[in-house]
């Protein structure tokens, strides 16, 4: 057998993917089952992870899995592409003691390689492809009976959020554990806060300023023997059929905080942005830079702000007012002001190695039972309204963006050509 599976000339609509979803509840519910139940886990037991998606951050997910525990091992893998599948096995086995040898049968590429990953014996999936394809595998993965760990954001438009929050309580109801990418809430430094905040030490909040303002990212240009639709999946950064725009994409992570904060979703939000220094070809559609004023319950305000471009003042932080004090978060950084003074100073483990021991807890039925797929879904949302607003130009409430019939999938997956669609001009682009 080749090095992998290769159905990548395979193509599927997004209704393929539904379907299978379905098919995979009845056909895989008993075979598939995990050993790793909550009420029957044993201590001593091999957790078998499956990665969906290896890319940068799939193979630092499987990492992290594997650092987390001495019983995780990695024993299959699945991709679109070989070469990015490859590059990932050779990672993950050159720094690892065996646990991360994954045999090539156990390796799969195409659009349904997470299908066929789905079928091998593994306990739990790691979710880590463009975040499009997040809610149908996600679902997948709930149905063929897997606990859980998905990166963020979990999903790029409101019909996706809405497959992810059904899924999301199925899971609950088959006791499956789930654990999203939204790191900060298992870092030290931002329980301790919030534990502090609950509890009123900056009296009651009334408002806050959330900021991912960095510069570039890494980008692919387009290559001959390439097709429009392996360029996209390849620099799927810049299309928001894909990432969902870097609001969407990053800044999901300070939107979780102030939800977090505030204790709920916005009500409604009023946003602008552009593309004004990404202009080229190879930057796809996406916007630039957002500015965002969500409005919480009571009249609480969260002024949101994003960035990407080189050469300007970066900040990544969360900033939150109350009528006693405030308080100020970035990773390992916490410190309130203000009538309880305090500032963050003990041990604060990687959080992103955290979250994959909290989720082996769960599973095992030794910390409590996690599932934060309902949450990651409305924080998307969150993100993805705000995205909606400054598009548009319209002002945007939580029940138009959960209820919005807007879909971004592609009319097939195939390799093939697909159009780049014409960048989003406020006022002009309709709100769907």
């Amino acid at each position: 057998m080749s090095s992998a599976h290769d159905d990548s000339q395979s193509s599927f609509t997004r209704r393929d993917f539904v379907r299978y979803s379905t098919l995979t509840a009845s056909a895989l519910a008993v075979t598939n089952m995990p050993v790793m139940a909550r009420q029957d886990a044993g201590t001593s037991e091999t957790i078998k992870v499956g990665l969906i998606g290896c890319g940068g951050r799939g193979t630092g997910a499987a990492h992290n899995a594997l650092e987390a525990h001495q019983d995780v091992q990695i024993v299959a893998m699945a991709d679109a592409f070989s070469d990015r599948l490859n590059s990932s096995r050779k990672s993950i086995a050159d720094h690892t003691s065996g646990r991360g040898h994954v045999k090539e049968a156990r390796c799969y590429t195409g659009f349904d390689a997470y299908r066929n990953l789905l079928n091998d014996d593994v306990d739990v999936v790691i979710l880590a492809t463009p975040p499009h394809f997040r809610p149908m595998q996600f679902e997948a993965a709930v149905n063929a009976g897997k606990h859980v760990f998905m990166e963020k954001p979990a999903a790029v438009d409101p019909t996706g959020v809405r497959q992810v929050i059904k899924a999301a309580k199925k899971a609950r109801g088959d006791n499956l554990s789930v654990v999203a990418g939204t790191q900060r809430r298992h870092e030290r430094c931002y329980l301790d806060a919030m534990n502090r905040i609950q509890r009123g030490d900056i009296g009651d909040v009334n408002s806050g300023r959330v900021y991912w303002n960095m510069g570039g990212l890494w980008v692919r240009q387009p290559q001959e023997e390439w097709s429009d639709m392996e360029w996209q999946l390849r620099n799927w950064l810049y299309f928001t059929w894909l990432s969902g725009d870097h609001i969407v994409e990053q800044h999901v992570h300070n939107l979780d905080v102030a939800n977090w904060v505030m204790g709920g979703t916005p009500v409604r939000c009023m946003g602008m942005g552009g593309r004004q220094v990404r202009t080229g070809e190879e930057y796809g559609h996406i916007f630039d830079h957002f500015a965002v004023d969500y409005e919480y319950p009571n009249g609480r305000h969260v002024m949101s702000m994003c960035r990407q471009t080189d050469g300007c003042a970066s900040r990544v932080e969360e900033a939150f007012h109350g009528s006693d004090g405030r308080c100020l978060l970035r990773s390992g950084f916490a410190q309130i002001a203000g009538d309880k003074p305090w500032q963050f100073s003990g041990a604060n483990t990687n959080p992103y190695v955290q979250e994959h021991r909290n989720l082996i807890a769960s599973i095992r039925g030794q910390g409590p039972y996690l599932n934060e797929g309902q949450r990651v879904a409305e924080s998307t949302l969150t993100a993805i309204m705000g995205r909606m607003s400054a598009y548009t130009g319209k002002e945007v409430s939580w029940d138009q963006a959960m209820n919005s019939q807007l879909d971004l999938a592609p009319a097939v997956y195939e390799f093939g050509d697909i159009e780049v669609p014409a960048v989003a001009t406020p006022g002009r682009t309709p709100l769907i």
